[in-house]
């Protein structure tokens, strides 16, 4: 028998006994072995990168969930944790020879105390059920990305997901005061509480964005917002989108701050009319949808104030929301967004970085043209308002070529966003997909001091590897140069800063 082929016998021996142990530390029916069955884990959202799991666990309670990653630990064996599989990165990409622990059972809304401001959820407690359960009390749960029908809290606190009113009251770290959380170590420990600041180190707000590399979250705090007096929409179509990103410069350099502005482009109006027929602007080649909320003298003063920055910078129609029912027609074009490009394209990469707002029209031009260059279709559909781009590259992967185009589409579009004086990623988190542009944005010296903190919570290094840094660092290796190679640098698979 060959080594290569000793090796997988080994592993496959180690996977078994841990499947076994894991059944007896929960039951049958929430470990799961049967490849076929496997293969519904083998990606989330972004479905470009594919890896079949070795196993899944359910775990149903904290306690169950803190036991599988005690026996992950014990065996040696990586896990990845996943929500609802939403993730648009793929932070939640399993690894084959690792347990993927699905918190999605995991669904209880355990208070909901609007006198404090507070609900405290479970980890695969749906985002949109929050705020179904906090609207009887006059409350709301905020963030709110376009998958909210469907993503989970645990998903969007490893994310730290935004959505399109994340410009007027920010990301999921903005409104997460307090988790339980199990170590990678397995143990179960608190961070925050119901109070808004509590002293001490802030490892809750280094917990809330760390793709599952410093822990899985059983039990999360969040902060309820008011429900505002008003609330008002419009959708303004313009000729270009620079005329579009004019206007949003124009409106928020006035001091008028919109709950959200979102802008679409004509490939994505085109997609959106395909999927769920909209009824946005004839021949437009944008869109800007705008809404305002909060005391009702306010919204309207500074409603006229957005109409009249439309007209002035070349709106050609602007419609006003009537009414909800005509509300959630204008946003439903805008939430379907990146579902509906599949209905002009079979496949597509969601990219994700930010600019500053002021460079949107340049910025804009570029990807149009990086777009021509590279010969694939860009469609752009994102948050204006504070300058989160979320380009989507359309391509065929039945084509040779096509997608190696699309990646390097994709990339260019990062690079765009840095030379601009932006970032990466605005809300969709690193995962596998931009690791590789990480060292465009940070120095070794940078990337060196984040792996020190991810190694300090997780040494053994099982906790979801190999995503956000584009090598692992070795653990308990002293930064800085060394004499002679260790071995995972010989086999490519870390790196010795």
């Amino acid at each position: 028998m060959m080594a290569g082929d000793i090796a997988a016998a080994k592993t496959a021996g180690d996977i078994a006994a841990l499947a076994a142990r894991l059944r007896m530390a929960l039951t049958d029916a929430q470990v799961l072995t049967d490849r076929q069955q496997l293969r519904t884990y083998e990606c989330d959202g972004l479905t470009h990168y594919k890896v079949v799991p070795a196993l899944v666990a359910f775990p149903h309670t904290a306690f169950e969930c803190a036991a599988v990653v005690r026996e992950c630990v014990a065996a040696g064996v990586p896990y990845v944790a996943r929500g609802s599989g939403t993730g648009l990165s793929g932070g939640a990409l399993p690894h084959a020879d690792g347990v993927l622990i699905v918190t999605s059972q995991m669904r209880a809304i355990l208070d909901v105390a609007p006198q404090d401001e507070r609900a405290v959820v479970e980890p695969g407690v749906v985002n949109l059920a929050v705020s179904r359960a906090a609207a009887p009390h006059g409350y709301y749960y905020a963030p709110d990305p376009s998958s909210q029908q469907v993503c989970s809290i645990g998903g969007n606190v490893a994310e730290n997901s935004g959505g399109a009113h994340c410009l007027k009251y920010g990301f999921t770290t903005n409104h997460v005061t307090g988790a339980q959380l199990v170590t990678p170590a397995g143990d179960l420990v608190r961070l925050g509480g119901r109070a808004p600041d509590p002293p001490g180190y802030d490892l809750l707000g280094a917990f809330v964005g760390s793709e599952g590399t410093l822990g899985i979250a059983t039990e999360v705090t969040l902060r309820l917002t008011r429900l505002p007096q008003a609330v008002r929409t419009l959708l303004a179509g313009f000729g270009t989108t620079d005329a579009a990103g004019t206007a949003v410069s124009a409106i928020i350099g006035a001091g008028v701050v919109p709950a959200a502005i979102e802008m679409m482009d004509a490939l994505a109006i085109e997609a959106a009319e395909a999927a769920v027929h909209c009824g946005y602007p004839d021949g437009a080649g944008a869109v800007l949808i705008v809404e305002l909320d909060g005391p009702a003298a306010e919204v309207d003063a500074q409603f006229d104030d957005v109409e009249h920055f439309c007209r002035e910078h070349g709106a050609v129609e602007i419609r006003v929301a009537a009414d909800d029912a005509e509300r959630a027609l204008f946003w439903k074009g805008r939430k379907s967004a990146f579902a509906a490009v599949g209905r002009i394209s079979p496949d597509y990469i969601v990219q994700d970085g930010v600019i500053p707002r002021t460079a949107l029209p340049q910025v804009l031009r570029r990807i149009a043209q990086l777009s021509r260059d590279g010969g694939v279709r860009v469609a752009n559909v994102f948050h204006a308002g504070d300058g989160n781009l979320h380009p989507l590259v359309l391509f065929d992967d039945s084509v040779p070529g096509e997608a190696a185009r699309a990646e390097r589409v994709s990339t260019a579009i990062l690079d765009l966003c840095i030379e601009h004086g932006g970032s990466i990623t605005g809300e969709h988190g690193v995962g596998v997909d931009k690791a590789k542009s990480m060292p465009r944005m940070f120095t070794a010296d940078d990337l060196d001091t984040m792996q020190l903190l991810r190694c300090a919570f997780d040494p053994g290094g099982l906790a979801n590897p190999g995503k956000v840094f584009p090598t692992p660092r070795l653990c308990g290796e002293v930064p800085g140069r060394h004499k002679g190679a260790h071995p995972l640098q010989e086999a490519g698979l870390a790196e010795v800063f």
